[in-house]
């Protein structure tokens, strides 16, 4: 038997009897040492009887140990050939979940204007929103439903790269709570674009950008969530706690993101 890219699968996935050897041995070492045949039937689905036919061949194979009555023990060689089938059935499940269901993965988007099924679109990035347009674009996809104009559509079989460039992140660092400052609120807003997004980290941060003539636009899990705006192609103003900088500016450089750290305002 061999899957639609002509890989052989793991030995245990060859035959249902070499499955279920494979389930039933599973089920003794969960269970260990007080073993019931009739609950291991239940749990795979199969008869009794045919769950003590399994037993018996694995006691055979020196994977199990029976001591007295309803008693059943997993032996080493058991535990490794165990290892073995489930670290084959792992690369396995991998390979089919990037290659296989990877390529008939869907997405959304949002439909520019309206659009039937089965229609060939381009992908473009706006405000750090995927968006499908009949125009084209440098990457394409084949909607998979019918949207009108401003609604979610699915979209499957990406051809191409979307186009667009990385956001730029500006830190502007403000004093902790215990530190001797009482910074201009209006500094931590001076000159920020209307596109911009404003991210606040920190009590102090909030309580600042509060006092300003903007609202934030991040207030939660900003070590993420200005990284993910950033890699969609926004601007962010990140007006964060000195306390927290380090953790926010770790994120950035290992997301590759370009941002510069401005000096602190402290008065």
């Amino acid at each position: 038997m061999a899957d639609p890219e002509g890989e052989t699968p793991p030995d245990v996935l060859d035959s249902k009897r070499d499955a279920t050897r494979y389930q039933v041995l599973v089920e003794i070492a969960a269970r260990q040492p007080a073993v019931s045949q009739h609950e291991i039937a239940e749990a795979i689905g199969v008869t009794s009887q045919a769950v003590s036919d399994y037993v018996r061949d694995l006691v055979e194979h020196g994977y199990v140990k029976k001591g007295g009555r309803g008693r059943y023990e997993v032996t080493k060689e058991g535990v490794d050939w165990l290892i073995s089938r489930t670290d084959d059935l792992q690369t396995y499940l991998d390979r089919v979940s990037s290659d296989v269901l990877g390529s008939v993965e869907v997405d959304a988007a949002i439909a520019v204007t309206d659009v039937d099924e089965g229609r060939e679109v381009g992908l473009i990035m706006r405000d750090g929103i995927l968006h499908a347009t009949p125009a084209g674009g440098t990457a394409t996809a084949v909607t998979v439903t019918a949207a009108k104009a401003g609604e979610a559509v699915g979209v499957a079989d990406f051809e191409g790269v979307v186009d667009y460039e990385t956001g730029y992140v500006t830190v502007v660092p403000v004093p902790d709570v215990t530190d001797d400052a009482s910074p201009d609120p209006t500094a931590v807003t001076a000159d920020l674009p209307a596109e911009s997004l404003l991210a606040v980290a920190g009590t102090e941060a909030y309580a600042l950008v509060s006092q300003s003539d903007r609202q934030p636009d991040i207030r939660f899990g900003t070590v993420d969530g200005v990284a993910e705006a950033a890699v969609r192609g926004l601007a962010v103003r990140l007006v964060v706690a000195t306390g927290q900088l380090p953790q926010h500016t770790a994120k950035l450089r290992e997301e590759n993101i370009p941002h510069e750290v401005l000096d602190p305002i402290d008065r």
